[in-house]
């Protein structure tokens, strides 16, 4: 049998009651036969109703498993961004003492530069000194030879 005709049965059965006067339409019938239809239809009721059911008490079950889900993959999310800043902050501080590093070594550079110009220019100035002296010490000797030789 199906729902439809359990439930039409039923409505025959308060269509065959006996109205209560002064009850406001309330009726008189047969709980032996209403509980027996009511009976039939939660025999015939479709799978897809108790399907339904059973889709609605695992609902938490499910939602609770979605929510942690979502949970770890914000946690995971969060976890995975201090990571990175993180990296980020060592890359800034790397950049930062490579900066300085390449300051102070070419600092390091020019003052080289300037001590080895300074070395190089007091030798050649001390060369250039005892060549000049030792120039001088010739052209007297010449001068002397010269002299000696005219007498």
């Amino acid at each position: 049998m199906k729902i439809e005709e359990v439930l039409d049965m039923l409505d025959e059965l308060l269509d065959q009651s006996w109205s209560l006067p002064l009850s406001g339409g309330r009726c008189v019938v047969d709980a032996e036969k209403v509980r027996d239809l009511i009976d039939d239809i939660r025999i015939n009721m479709p799978g897809e109703i108790t399907m339904a059911t059973e889709i609605v008490k695992d609902r938490a079950e499910i939602i609770e498993g979605a929510k942690r889900e979502a949970e770890g993959i914000v946690r995971k999310a969060e976890e995975r961004a201090k990571a990175l800043v993180a990296k980020e902050e060592i890359i800034k501080i790397s950049q930062g003492k490579a900066s300085e590093i390449l300051s102070q070594t070419q600092m390091q550079a020019r003052e080289m530069r300037a001590g080895a110009q300074t070395f190089t220019d007091d030798i050649l100035r001390t060369t250039e000194e005892s060549l000049t002296k030792a120039l001088t010490e010739v052209k007297s000797a010449r001068h002397a030879m010269r002299g000696k030789a005219k007498k």
